[in-house]
């Protein structure tokens, strides 16, 4: 196995140490990883109960019978009553976001975290043993170590660990899918591996055939291990607030790269409208990180600098309340845990009543001196109001102590009542009651407010109570989506000893290597080469000795001798037949098939009970293409004079080597990529 550490000094009962791949550690016993335990084993029994209920269902369309009907009906309100308990347990785990925050929180309102989604085991082995003795003709047996480590790496992305190693694992298997896919998986044929990945909010199932969904699944757990990296930074210091903020702006551009990406999502938690509101919310918990950052070495008791931090306070209130206003849409409100739109209308609540606290204390707090810059102090607080009371400008407010002292009270009374807004929302969510520090917060700033406001009531006064003017947001770092860099891994393909993947892929078809007998007569072998890796027969002499037993123009050499040739260029080619003598030597070669595929039907994809969603895949071909024309063949040339003659045939490309530049053979007419179709678990998810 690759890439592999000790975890810890981890042992079994044996005393033979237990070795996992860098970034993770499935004995690791913390919190996070007990509840993704529980995750898992509540998704098995849901697809239980979902296949009871599709069973009952079927039963009750076929049968005419009443008593057996009354059976169905009461077996149903069972299951369904099954899967009501495991749905809230689920929603239940979703709602757990203690274990998610670091272990030195203490005075921080919980963040939430997105967790993982759960798929089943996949075997690869038969099945790619098979198609490759099948397509590239060669024993499968001889790369059960690469399939193995593939398999390990899979199995290894179920248990990441919660830092950058884990999200470099999930990285590392997504840069091998798009290989993955190119070598294994054909357009036209199927591999009768199935992918499952279960909804991280509901537990349904979706299986597919094809790597779509794989893809998209590692994509949303590299999104949601960043968000659970946020939640555990320490946010009492200025590093742990950076890497939060940083985490949750990576999350936030890794699940716009899905929503981008993947347009035709058969699974719910990553359809549009799902991943819009949690991007929505990776980037709101990174605006509140920002507005911790700035508070974190102490607010100025000045004005311009409470004027600033009620508009900070202001940008994640505003922020939270449009998180929460895609929450409570239908379909996302039935499927969005409550304990989540709850925690973010007590955020909006919670920070406007911040943001309104601050303007109270500048305007209460500070009067205008003679030392005072007056003008500065004008043009902040004209940037504070969208509208101010009728009769009354900004100017007035900062010299009329009066109107100054009214106004300020007016935003304590609205920060009070936000905060008790706050107060009746966290009541309202049975999950809210377990997190005592979140109420403690939420108590303590309501006293806070409720004290400012007190020093400044007065038994006597009696005065028109005017509603404090909106706040207008205003920050001076916007969180924005960030694609992590990490994403990008180089990795190294497993199967490369298969040849070039440009050649050597899922969607060309060839004939069974053939062995020619090579010659050379007068140093000259009867046809040169072309291409970089693997080379290809050019200008064959169609009575050289070679051709009569076989060889044919356009055939690339794929061993010489008993040397696998598939990665070697022109160069090393004419080196390695350079002393080919009279009695030659023996090559491998194959010929490329021309493989048009017909146009498929529609497909399907299997989701659990939910209905199944069907596209049309439209294929594009090149009316362009005509048949070859005839050509003569080529004066027989000389084997020393291939470096020269073919110097600017010789190029290296990434595409699919040719035998002219016309790009008019059959082997090298565009091939169009799409889906497989099946009558059961495929899709044009992409």
């Amino acid at each position: 196995m690759t890439d592999t550490l000790l975890p810890n000094g981890i042992e079994d009962s044996g005393g033979d140490a237990k070795y996992f791949k860098r970034g993770c550690n499935p004995l690791a016993q913390t919190g996070r990883s007990k509840l993704q335990n529980t995750r898992a084993g509540l998704n098995q029994q849901i697809i239980k109960q979902m296949r009871m209920r599709a069973g009952a269902e079927n039963l009750l369309k076929a049968t005419n019978n009443n008593k057996v009907k009354e059976m169905v009906l009461l077996e149903l309100s069972y299951v369904n009553s099954n899967l009501q308990l495991l749905m809230g347990q689920l929603e239940g785990l979703n709602s757990s976001v203690d274990v998610y925050q670091s272990s030195q929180e203490t005075a921080h309102i919980p963040l939430i975290a997105l967790g993982l989604k759960e798929t089943k085991e996949v075997d690869f082995s038969a099945p790619f043993k098979d198609y490759i003795l099948e397509h590239y003709n060669e024993d499968g047996r001889s790369f059960e170590e690469e399939i193995a480590d593939l398999m390990d790496l899979r199995q290894a992305c179920r248990t990441p660990s919660r830092n950058d190693a884990g999200v470099e694992l999930l990285a590392k298997y997504y840069g091998h899918l798009p290989l993955i896919e190119n070598r294994f998986f054909s357009p036209t044929r199927q591999t009768g591996i199935f992918f499952t990945w279960y909804d991280s909010f509901t537990g349904v199932p979706v299986c597919q055939q094809n790597l779509s969904l794989e893809k998209a699944s590692v994509v949303f757990n590299i999104a949601a291990l960043y968000s659970q990296i946020g939640t555990r930074s320490n946010r009492q210091k200025a590093a742990g607030l950076e890497e939060a903020i940083s985490a949750f702006q990576k999350a936030a551009g890794m699940l716009n790269h899905l929503k981008e990406t993947f347009t035709h999502t058969p699974s719910y938690d990553m359809s549009p409208a799902m991943v819009s509101m949690l991007i929505r919310l990776m980037l709101a918990q990174a605006q509140e990180c920002i507005f911790e950052k700035i508070a974190l070495p102490g607010i100025m008791n000045q004005f311009n600098s409470l004027i600033k931090m009620a508009q900070e306070a202001a940008k994640v209130s505003e922020i939270y309340d449009q998180v929460h206003q895609s929450m409570i849409q239908m379909p996302i409100k039935d499927n969005v845990p409550f304990f989540w739109s709850t925690m973010s209308l007590v955020k909006t609540n919670h920070y406007r009543a911040i943001a309104h606290h601050f303007m109270a204390s500048a305007l209460l707090d500070h009067e205008l001196g003679p030392n005072d810059d007056e003008d500065q102090q004008e043009k902040t607080l004209s940037q504070v109001y969208d509208q101010l009371p009728e009769g009354c400008s900004p100017l007035d407010i900062l010299k009329d102590k009066d109107e100054r002292e009214r106004i300020g009270k007016a935003h304590m009374r609205r920060a009070i009542a936000s905060h008790e807004e706050a107060l009746r929302n966290h009541g309202l969510c049975q999950q809210q009651d377990k997190h005592d520090v979140l109420q403690e917060i939420l108590k303590a700033s309501h006293q806070r407010s409720l004290n400012k406001y007190t020093d400044f009531e007065s038994e006597e006064e009696f005065a028109d109570y005017i509603e404090a003017p909106d706040i207008i947001s205003k920050t001076e770092h916007k969180a924005e989506m960030e694609l992590p860099a990490s994403t990008k891994v180089k990795v190294i393909d497993f199967f490369q000893r298969l040849g070039p993947l440009s050649v050597f892929s899922a969607k060309q078809k060839w004939t069974p290597p053939r062995k020619i007998l090579v010659c050379a007569e007068d140093r000259d072998l009867g046809f040169t080469l072309k291409g970089e890796a693997p080379v290809q027969v050019v200008s064959l002499d169609p009575l050289s000795k070679a051709a009569a037993d076989g060889l044919k123009e356009g055939d690339y050499i794929v061993a010489v001798g008993d040397r696998d040739t598939k990665w070697m260029g022109v160069s090393d080619m004419m080196r390695l037949l350079k002393d080919v003598d009279e009695e030659g030597i023996e090559i491998q070669v194959v010929s490329m098939i021309d493989n048009s595929p017909t146009m498929p039907t529609k497909s399907a994809t299997f989701s659990g009970n939910l209905p199944k969603t069907y596209s049309m895949i439209c294929l594009a071909y090149n009316d362009d293409d005509k048949a070859s024309k005839s050509r003569k063949v080529a004066k027989k040339s000389s084997f020393l004079s291939w470096g020269l003659k073919n110097k600017t045939k010789s190029a290296s490309t990434l595409s699919l080597p040719t035998s002219d530049q016309t790009g008019t053979l059959p082997w090298n007419k565009p091939i169009p990529t799409f889906p497989s179709s099946s009558s059961y678990n495929d899709t044009s998810f992409h």
